[in-house]
């Protein structure tokens, strides 16, 4: 006699759920906050961790050969702990110099950030532009290549803003940011000449979109800023297609730090807005 296990009931195939995405989404302090945030956007369907390497920030007290070693050291650690599929490093000092280093390393892709100097050359109108970076970004080869390529015709303002980063983790920590400072920061990026003024500038650290709202209320008159992290998060999405739909619950995201010594409650409290709900320090002192 033969049963039918299956009379009276119903029957669909039995789905399996589509394994989720793991994005590290990398960055020497808290910048790189600007970039998650629209990658988390973007990417719906995708586990993210953030690392930040507190430990060695700034960056731009490194010499070249020594930001090499240290960022391919860390990511070898941080790659083996979370096996992400796409990393991104949101830090433009890291990106100028990094990258080919990291992609020979590593057989995952890396979406870099780099100043907006394509974009900006598109927007202006007056033809003066002002790349507002840190010092290492500013005396990289490939940012004047980038000029060189995309600006050429028009009159570029490298500024680099020697304690702009500093003060923008200040504030996302609660610190007090007093605005004669941060107005002296970015004051060499506003030109005139010929009757004409500076009408883009290119945000091109990613902590600096974190005090974007004070620059604009500072400047001395209005000017397109340009965050390039909406570039970066659709570049995250084309390469992850799977991502941009929205999957499982996922895990909480998780944010890790290699130093962790400037982990205050206020900035507990931002993390978690950005939806960085685990914290936890992997200590990698940065060697002398």
């Amino acid at each position: 006699m033969q049963v039918d296990l299956l009379a009276g009931t119903g029957h669909r195939p039995l789905a399996i759920p589509r394994p989720q995405s793991t994005i590290l989404v990398f960055d020497s302090g808290l910048g790189g906050l600007t970039v998650l945030g629209r990658t988390t956007r973007a990417c719906p369907g995708a586990d993210i961790v953030y690392a930040a390497d507190d430990a060695g920030f700034p960056y731009g007290r490194l010499g070249e050969e020594a930001l090499v070693a240290r960022v391919t050291g860390v990511m070898e650690r941080l790659v083996a702990r979370f096996h992400p599929d796409l990393v991104v490093i949101a830090c433009n000092t890291a990106s100028t110099l990094v990258l080919p280093a990291l992609r020979a390393r590593f057989a995952i892709p890396f979406v870099g950030t780099v100043p907006a100097i394509k974009p900006a050359a598109a927007a202006t109108r007056s033809g003066l532009i002002s790349v507002l970076a840190t010092p290492g970004t500013v005396a990289r080869d490939y940012t004047r290549e980038l000029i060189g390529t995309y600006a050429a015709r028009h009159a570029v303002t490298l500024v680099g803003a020697t304690r702009l980063a500093g003060l923008a983790e200040q504030a996302l920590k609660g610190e007090r940011v007093d605005d004669a400072v941060l107005a002296a920061e970015i004051a060499p990026c506003f030109v005139e000449a010929a009757g004409r003024r500076t009408d883009v500038v290119t945000l091109s650290c990613t902590h600096y979109p974190l005090l974007l709202e004070r620059m604009k209320r500072l400047a001395p008159w209005p000017v397109e800023w340009i965050d390039p992290a909406p570039a970066v998060a659709r570049r995250v999405a084309d390469l992850l297609p799977a991502a941009r739909e929205p999957g499982l619950p996922g895990r909480d995201a998780t944010a890790v730090f290699t130093g962790g010594d400037t982990l205050t409650g206020p900035l507990r409290i931002a993390l978690a807005g950005y939806g960085l709900a685990q914290v936890v320090v992997d200590p990698m002192p940065l060697e002398n």
